[in-house]
């Protein structure tokens, strides 16, 4: 029997989401975290047959460590947490899960654009706490624009699955969508347009991003990237912190050249105290969350689970 070892297991299964389907297949042994440093990470996967990390890194020194490793299973579908090419170098196979959260993401984007251009529980927190309809002279009052997003343009960078996704509920909604990415080979029914980076840009109302971390995308907003959006438009990022160069968001955002930001995921998670979008005008910042329905963390769990099974028949799929 192999020995399975998961080092982080909390955000999948807090309780909600349970291991049977994995734990059956092996013997089982699941951390919440492993925070403790190089040090903890080592102990817990060193008897480990097959190792399963959803955001604990896996380097050279965790893998030369770890005698009896065969195979390790990201319960995610970003694996830039594995030394991949070291694992690879050792003929040991790292799967990940390359589809789960389509519509709970593309979702959450448009939580976030609800959020931006309406602000319901703002303005629903001012009347019930603080008597701000009670007390007003007028039968109605807002505290923020109200912006109807019939015949907005949203931009969507980076146009896989998520993103056409995205672009999909923004067309029920009649706003125009533009899109780049320059890999896409395959483009869907609905009405769009395919731009340069710096064309959509210009155009979109709402900017949406949706590209993994490469070489190519780190920093990819930044400060000239946010000079040129068009003026009181906003940012929605629901993919990788690394996309952003936070304090010149920040810095965009205080200056009043963009309207607001909503973020799900930041460089550095949980954020530093000082982290200047924490105070950054018009910025509203959620835990991480685009992913973490209960359908789409069974949909994850199903999969690392069909993802040992064929590690363990000789049959292995979803490699990276």
């Amino acid at each position: 029997m192999k020995t399975i070892v998961c080092l982080d297991g909390h955000t999948l299964n807090p309780g909600d989401n349970p291991w049977d389907l994995v734990a059956s297949q092996g013997d089982f042994t699941c951390y919440d975290r492993s925070t403790g440093g190089p040090e903890t990470v080592i102990e817990r996967a060193k008897p480990a047959h097959i190792l399963l990390t959803n955001k604990t890194p896996i380097s050279r020194e965790v893998i030369d460590a770890c005698p009896n490793l065969q195979c390790i299973a990201v319960l995610a579908t970003g694996y830039n947490v594995v030394d991949v090419e070291y694992a690879r170098s050792k003929q040991i196979p790292v799967m990940n899960v390359p589809v789960y959260g389509t519509d709970t993401v593309a979702e959450m984007v448009f939580a976030h654009i609800m959020h931006l251009s309406r602000n319901v529980a703002a303005n629903s927190q001012n009347v019930r706490e603080e008597l701000g309809w009670t007390n007003h002279p007028d039968w109605t009052y807002w505290l923020n624009p109200q912006i109807e997003l019939a015949g907005k343009t949203i931009g969507i960078i980076g146009f896989g699955n998520i993103g056409q996704r995205v672009g999909e509920i923004a067309a029920a909604f009649k706003m125009q969508v533009l899109a780049h990415d320059e890999f896409v080979q395959s483009f869907p029914a609905y009405q769009h347009t395919m731009l340069d980076l710096d064309s959509l840009l210009a155009k979109s109302d709402f900017v949406s991003l949706h590209c993994p971390a490469l070489s190519s995308t780190i920093n990819l907003m930044d400060e000239q990237k946010f000079e040129q959006m068009k003026p009181g438009s906003f940012l929605i990022n629901t993919s990788r912190g690394q996309l952003v160069v936070e304090n010149e968001l920040a810095d965009a955002l205080n200056a009043g050249r963009l309207a607001g930001a909503a973020l799900d995921t930041l460089w550095q998670e949980p954020p530093a105290a000082d982290n200047p979008l924490l105070t950054a005008k018009n910025c509203t910042i959620t835990p991480h969350i685009a992913w973490a329905t209960l359908d789409a963390r069974q949909r994850i769990m199903n999969t690392v689970a069909e993802n040992i099974r064929s590690f363990l028949d000789g049959k292995l799929k979803n490699t990276v």
